[in-house]
């Protein structure tokens, strides 16, 4: 059984993603807790309800659509730390630096209280009815709960099948296997394979076949095989989910590098007027490639002394909270990018080595290398990009004249230093806003949700008041559209202190909200032992003499579970009639309880056993436990085990030898951070074709940004600490500035989608995330490519693609098919079994017809049977057991007999033999040692047998032995075979060799 429901992001915009996975035997598998731009508590809604039946959580993607409501289901749902999640590495990294991005930015993923509660308070009843209603918002999480949050998640890595753990709550997983595959949209997106049982799904929710600068092409097409077919893995799955988002977007003729030739040449069109280029983006995700490509492209044109380019005089900059921490991770996860990064990285390396090797040889005739010693020009060491983390920096650049592009979180406009730097900018014609990705509207019609994004994207395809167009290198021409100086509408959400009556009203909902988490989470392992005893009770035969039936027991117990789970959300405690017999544990100072006249559980004292959580190994531990101090596992440079933050460095306090001492509020070392931003930024001889004038002011607006960002009157301690509640400021302004649009979403087009599809051959297809129009153009083309035969019915084949909305249940279970075929005395006879590992396993090859037999000989076999079907059967299963006679009383059995000599012949000769079972190398490792042969491990994979034949097994199981047919005289060995020969004899003994004939 598989049942998929979209709980957000279906058949509409990609704002977010949430869906939810159902499977045999209850497993509940949630992927993705996307939020949108305005952090909507409503869309939480749906995910809330079924967090109490959740087995795993997986993530797919470090951007707010995919993981942005995870910190505040963590802190908010209380059963939602429980439950395992699971995701790569680079996902747990950059979602972290995300999220505290996020709450750092904006005080609308603090989310406000909801109206509903608050009426019920005192503050609601001594308030008028006219009186509106104030925003309250929730507390939001601190860095330090973030970070911990994220420390839950289990890391995983590319094509590595895992066997996840459910989740206390969650029924037994009946051996689910996760494995992830490289998605290319971002750094660690996911592909999920899951495998179940029969059902093989794959979660395929914003993928990129195509190479970038940063990210590599998704993992769908098999290399070895020359890139024209699907992996194994992935091929033939029995439901692919995959996201429709780009089906009617063309492919830039030209590639990755006309796309970003577009892009430079429409930013060298602007500075080189002296304007200024916006380009709005993530702060985890795509703004790697961007941040890559900009880098570069600074760096190719300062090295070239000839050229007057633009980029010479223009200051490059990147604006976000923490991108310090986001860059950080990303040059400790190269090997997670495109193996390009990998090669520049070496050879950058290689050329560095050489410098400080030839700089060594020649020190009496003095250092001729501009470069200073140990200094490397690594992919994410910015030479020309300067990093702006606070507000400070924001405003001091933009006072400078001069020319400059600015990289800025976030790409929707609605929170983040990007939507501050557009209104400072937007009134002068020669600034340029870039817009990377399609941000469609909602329905395709404004409203008062349409984000500052999507509104500039309108203007940007209805081109009202006209375009300039610029002439780019290749003299192609680049469209700029006009603003108009149309006047612009837009909300600053600040936070403001609580005081009086909001406070009063806002200490009692806080403290109703924790009794109602403290009860949820204390009632917990209580409803969850009742429901599991009564499920025990269901299948006992000693409680038949009950008179409530065995249904009415486990539903009793489910539906004291579900009412205990869902107390955050009523906010309401539970009475007397739910608790039950329960109420001796739950409520205080209650000793008594009338059982009489009650039922099963309900006569009974209440008993709650601890369950011990173990798997086939035994007892589970967690390593954490068992780690030195040197070895614990540190975030941002605190100690994260249990949660517990380490302490900060203090005057006096003694600290580790190159610890600069004192730390600043991002953790890093707050004297040294100047020192190392300093020397990165490139020397006099650095910038070729600049004065010495211009290079003394840089200099000096160096200094002045890193004394911006080491000061210690921060934004965080200018922010309001406390119960505070949202307050919107209106601001309106002309805009005047130009609009422009490279394609940068990374995402697939509507060739990926139809080529990739039908290769895949998935046999049920379920569409989401993506616009309406874009799911049901994919849905018509994929009917069309999709039909299995043609014999089949085209009803038959429209109904395997799936278009869900959010909330729609979808039941893509796979079609299964058996029959009953008898074999021949001849053929048993002539059956050879092998031993596998303690199976038995035989190949058959006979032919197939429909046998007469006798009627009395009919009529026995079927008086046996009904000897043996239960008492308590119905008529009707009787007669479905029975074997069904023509007409004439005659019986037809279809029957496997031998083939005959003719047909025979001709099979023999085409037949190839079969390898049954799995090799593992350890295995014939100790097998060849133990007849004399030297084995023994080189490189991952690999097992060198004598110094001659190497072994090695793919990632699809595939042996390849390599080598001599003779042993060496250095290896002696007890026999004379050969070590090839011996070897694949011993290959051989470990698989069944079936032969084909």
């Amino acid at each position: 059984m598989f049942n998929f429901t979209p709980l957000l992001g279906a058949r509409s915009p990609p704002s977010a993603s949430q869906s939810l996975l159902e499977l045999d035997g209850g497993v509940k598998v949630l992927i993705d807790v996307g939020w949108d731009e305005h952090f909507t508590v409503s869309n939480l809604e749906a995910l809330e309800r079924h967090v109490p039946s959740l087995s795993i959580i997986l993530l797919t993607h470090a951007t707010p659509s995919h993981l942005g409501a995870f910190a505040h289901c963590c802190k908010n749902i209380p059963l939602f730390t429980q439950i395992p999640i699971y995701a790569t590495t680079p996902v747990i990294s950059l979602g972290r630096t995300l999220l505290q991005d996020i709450y750092s930015s904006t005080p609308l993923a603090s989310t406000v209280i909801p109206a509903d509660s608050l009426a019920e308070l005192s503050y609601a009843s001594g308030s008028s009815p006219s009186d509106p209603t104030p925003q309250l918002l929730l507390e939001p999480p601190t860095s330090d709960e973030i970070a911990h949050y994220f420390s839950l998640i289990h890391s995983l890595k590319y094509s590595q099948p895992h066997e996840p753990l459910p989740s206390a709550f969650s029924p037994p997983l009946n051996g689910l296997k996760i494995t992830a595959y490289n998605a290319g949209h971002t750094l660690g997106g996911t592909i999920w394979h899951l495998q179940h049982g029969m059902e093989s799904i794959v979660y395929a929710v914003d993928w990129n076949q195509v190479r970038e600068n940063v990210f590599g092409g998704a993992a769908w097409l098999d290399a070895s095989g020359g890139g024209a077919e699907v992996i194994e893995q992935l091929r033939k799955p029995t439901a692919l989910i995959c996201s429709s988002r780009g089906a009617e977007k063309s492919a830039l003729t030209g590639g990755r590098k006309k796309r970003d030739e577009l892009l430079l040449d429409t930013i060298r069109a602007t500075v080189a007027k002296g304007g200024t280029v916006l380009i709005p983006t993530d702060t985890s995700a795509r703004v790697l490639e961007l941040a890559y490509l900009l880098e570069h492209a600074w760096r190719k044109e300062h090295s070239n002394n000839s050229s007057d380019s633009p980029f010479k005089t223009a200051e490059l900059y990147l604006a976000s909270r923490n991108v310090g921490a986001t860059m950080r991770y990303a040059r400790s996860m190269l090997e997670w990018m495109d193996e390009n990064i990998v090669k520049e990285l070496e050879a950058d390396e290689t050329s560095t080595n050489r410098r400080q090797h030839k700089r060594n040889d020649s020190k009496q005739i003095g250092n001729r290398d501009n470069q200073p010693a140990g200094k490397t020009d690594g992919p994410f060491e910015f030479k020309y990009l300067r990093l702006l983390e606070r507000k400070k920096q924001v405003d001091r650049i933009l006072s400078r004249p001069g020319a400059r592009v600015i990289l800025a979180s976030d790409l929707s406009l609605e929170w983040g230093f990007s939507k501050e730097i557009f209104h400072r900018i937007a009134e002068d014609n020669s600034n340029l806003i870039v817009l990377t990705e399609n941000q469609a509207m909602l329905n395709g019609s404004m409203n008062d949700r349409t984000s500052l994004g999507s509104l500039l994207w309108s203007w940007y395809q209805e081109k009202r008041d006209g375009v300039a167009i610029e002439t780019g290198a290749d003299g192609q021409n680049l469209e700029q559209v006009h603003s108009g100086g149309r006047e612009l509408q837009t909300c600053f959400a600040a936070r403001v202190a609580l005081e009086g009556r909001e406070l009063l009203a806002y200490q009692q909902s806080l403290a109703t909200q924790r009794r109602s988490q403290t009860q949820a989470t204390l009632g917990n392992g209580a409803t969850l032992e009742s429901a599991a005893d009564a499920v025990d009770e269901a299948s006992s035969t000693s409680s038949s003499s009950s008179d409530e039936s065995d249904p009415d027991r486990q539903g009793k117990a489910l539906n004291t579970s579900a009412k205990v789970a869902n107390l955050n959300r009523t906010k309401t405690g539970l009475n007397k009639e739910t608790l039950g017999v329960n109420i001796l544990l739950r409520q205080p100072g209650v000793y008594d309880y009338d059982v009489r006249g009650k039922k099963g559980r309900e006569q009974m004292f209440p008993f709650v056993s601890r369950r011990r959580r173990a798997d086939d190994f035994g007892d589970i531990i967690r390593p954490d436990e068992y780690l030195r101090a040197e070895e614990r596992d540190e975030v941002d440079g605190h100690d994260m085990r249990d949660g517990v933050s380490g302490k900060e460095n203090k005057l006096g306090q003694k600290r580790k030898w190159g610890d600069a001492g004192l730390k600043d509020e991002d953790g890093e070392p707050g004297s040294s951070t100047a020192n190392k931003r300093r020397q990165q930024r490139p020397t006099a001889t650095d910038r070729n074709g600049t004065t010495n004038g211009d290079v003394a002011l840089t200099d000096q607006l160096d200094r002045e940004l890193d004394e911006l960002s080491n000061s210690s009157d921060s934004e965080a301690a200018e922010g309001v600490n406390g119960p505070s509640k949202l307050v919107f400021h209106q601001h309106s302004v002309n805009a005047h500035i130009k609009i422009a649009f490279v394609d940068f979403a990374g995402i697939h087009d509507q060739r990926s989608l139809s080529m990739l599809i039908p290769l895949i051959q998935p046999r049920k297809l379920i569409l989401i995330s993506g616009s309406a129009s874009e799911t049901s153009y994919l849905a018509n083309e994929c009917r069309q490519k999709l039909v299995p035969t043609a014999s089949e019915s085209a009803v038959k084949a429209q109904a395997d693609v799936y278009t869900p909305i959010d909330g729609e249940t979808v039941n893509a279970s796979v079609d299964t098919n058996a029959w009953t075929v008898k074999l021949s005395s001849g053929l048993v006879k002539r059956l050879r079994w092998q031993n596998v590992r303690g199976l038995g396993v035989v190949t058959l090859m006979g032919h197939l017809a429909a046998m007469e037999v006798d009627q009395h000989d009919a009529a026995e076999s079927i008086s046996k049977k009904r000897q043996k079907l239960l008492k308590d059967d119905d008529e009707e299963e009787s007669k479905a057991r029975q074997t069904r006679l023509d007409d004439k009383g005659q019986r037809f059995d279809p029957v496997l007999d031998v083939l005959p000599a003719s047909i025979a012949a001709a099979t023999r000769s085409v037949a190839q033999p079969l390898h049954v079972g799995d090799l593992r190398l350890a295995d014939l490792r100790k097998m060849l040692q133990s007849t004399g042969h030297t084995a023994e491990f080189r490189g991952e994979g690999t097992l060198l047998i004598d110094g001659l034949v190497a072994v090695r097994k793919t990632a699809t199981g595939r042996i390849e032995v390599e080598g001599g047919g003779f042993g060496a005289p250095d290896y002696p060995i007890k026999d004379a075979e050969g070590s090839f020969h011996a070897v694949k004899r011993r290959i051989y003994d470990g698989l069944a060799v079936i032969a084909g004939g």
